[in-house]
């Protein structure tokens, strides 16, 4: 394989540049001293492109405009999506007074089209995640894009529908401004195998503790000829890998580049740690000898590459129910724990849902609404999550869902509640009870709560983040030649440097130690 340093040219500028102006009710982003809660993510659209400011309204009855991402399908079919936005609205008309309007995006195209959209404020219910690119959590709030909840939301069925502490996890500044979906809300990662070839080697998965460990599998996966013995999906991996060592508080892998050290408690540089020289030379080793495409970190690979039969490792995050990976990927997985299981600012964030800040209050108030009624009603978060019964997915004799659907098809994590979202048909019936005692089991890290505030260097920052797009993203993909390793680091932390790094490396630890005086 030919090795060179890909430069990833992201809009993420751009779509910035477009969040700024979206909303004007939100605060600029400081520092919480709340408490993160034990606990642990082309396009159709079939609505029109009326503006989210003015939605239609029949007597007392609101429409808000909802925005959501598919993973499971990589083009959502707009008919489809209609069908289940009428069927919705009909079974929600005599419950509350809120009609929706549905938008269902690919994931490939989602931060784009669904930024765009809120530019020109289209959005009233938004999902996002602490993860996600560009209209992030991380995102949204520091751009004044999402609408204060903190006086709304309290005393609704919404609120009640899960424990406080999900709530205190999820705020910015002390304030309520996104909405959790109640799923495995605390963050850990595992190896994932297809189980066929398991079988076929006779592989000893439970051996496998650590990265290196993969390496006779991967063989054998490339002797076979498989296309990508060691699936990256085409995700910047040290922040996975190495959460056991530290925590990512900013939830963005293209700001891995930061992170507090958990044994020393203190902001380090992690490009110049010994655990990263360590991962970025294995990663290129493996791309040297064929076990990672270079599709992953030229972007080629899609988030449906896992529905393939042409990868045989990859990663997994880890849930109460891993078996869900099955039904998501339509093949036999089986995981084993790469690392451990941690509570941080971020974790209750990886799946949410944010009204946006250009809506009106009987908008926000809509909103509540629905996401209330989505969150404790069965029938409507199934509609929801899984489409039409008897086109989409029926039940089995145990009341648990097959799904059947190339047309609408959602997963739970990322559709609502996971107590209230009927379990799968591969999954256990005592699912609800699965994911409390999951959210309990984790560590709690020792900066959860802390969230940094960007703005004193904002510029640098995302200056820095642009860096990793050029260096970051190839040496944590395979993109570098083994040989190059070390002097592309030199040169990523050069750059880093150039757009300001140190500037904001230490404005994170004087906010972290700030933080941590103020306990």
């Amino acid at each position: 394989m030919k090795k060179k340093v890909i430069s990833v040219l992201m809009a993420s500028a751009m779509s910035l540049s477009l969040l700024a102006g979206c909303g004007d009710t939100a605060p600029a982003a400081t520092e919480s001293n709340d408490s993160t809660a034990t606990e642990t993510p082309a396009a159709d659209s079939n609505s029109d492109s009326d503006s989210a400011e003015a939605p239609a309204a029949s007597g007392d009855v609101t429409e808000i405009s909802v925005y959501r991402c598919t993973f499971n399908l990589a083009n959502p079919d707009s008919a489809q999506v209609q069908k289940v936005q009428d069927a919705i609205n009909a079974y929600i008309a005599d419950k509350i007074p809120v009609k929706i309007k549905l938008t269902d995006i690919g994931s490939g195209e989602y931060t784009d089209k669904a930024n765009l959209a809120l530019a020109n404020n289209e959005i009233n219910l938004l999902w996002t995640a602490s993860w996600e690119g560009t209209i992030g959590t991380n995102d949204l709030y520091p751009a004044n894009a999402v609408y204060d909840l903190t006086d709304l939301v309290p005393g609704t069925p919404l609120y009640s529908s899960m424990a406080e502490g999900q709530w205190e996890a999820a705020k910015y500044d002390g304030k309520i401004y996104f909405v959790p979906v109640y799923k495995d809300n605390v963050e850990g990662y595992d190896f994932m195998f297809r189980q066929d070839l398991v079988d076929k080697h006779n592989w000893d998965i439970n051996s496998v503790k650590e990265l290196k460990d993969l390496e006779p599998m991967l063989a054998d996966a490339k002797a076979d000829g498989l296309k990508y013995p060691f699936l990256t999906q085409k995700t910047a991996m040290f922040y996975r890998w190495y959460i056991d060592k530290f925590d990512f508080f900013t939830a963005d892998s293209a700001t891995n580049f930061f992170a507090v050290d958990r044994a020393k408690d203190e902001v380090v540089d992690t490009i110049q740690t010994p655990e990263y020289l360590e991962f970025c030379k294995l990663i290129a080793d493996w791309a040297d000898k064929g076990y990672i495409s270079e599709d992953d970190f030229t972007k080629v690979t899609t988030d449906t590459t896992t529905q393939t039969q042409d990868w045989a490792i990859s990663w997994w995050t880890d849930i109460p129910v891993n078996d869900e990976a099955d039904a998501r990927y339509g093949q036999d997985v089986t995981m084993v724990p790469a690392t451990q299981r941690w509570a941080h600012s971020t974790s209750a964030l990886g799946s949410c849902y944010c009204v946006t800040a250009n809506s009106t209050p009987e908008q926000a108030k809509a909103c509540v609404d629905f996401l209330g009624l989505l969150y404790t009603d069965s029938t409507l978060a199934d509609m929801y999550t899984f489409g039409i019964e008897g086109e989409d997915f029926t039940y089995d004799a145990n009341h648990q869902v097959t799904q059947t659907s190339d047309k609408y098809n959602h997963s739970m994590w990322e559709s609502a509640n996971a107590t209230i979202v009927t379990p799968l048909d591969n999954e256990p019936a005592n699912k609800a009870e699965l994911y409390n005692d999951f959210n309990g089991g984790a560590n709690t890290s020792s900066a959860a709560g802390f969230r940094f505030d960007k703005a004193p260097v904002e510029a640098q920052y995302t200056a820095c983040a642009g860096v990793f797009d050029t260096y970051g993203f190839a040496l944590e993909n395979g993109g570098v030649a083994p040989a190059d390793v070390e002097s592309t680091l030199e040169k990523y932390q050069a750059a880093l440097d150039e757009a300001g790094y140190q500037d904001v490396l230490a404005e994170f630890q004087k906010q972290y130690d700030d933080w941590k005086a103020s306990k």
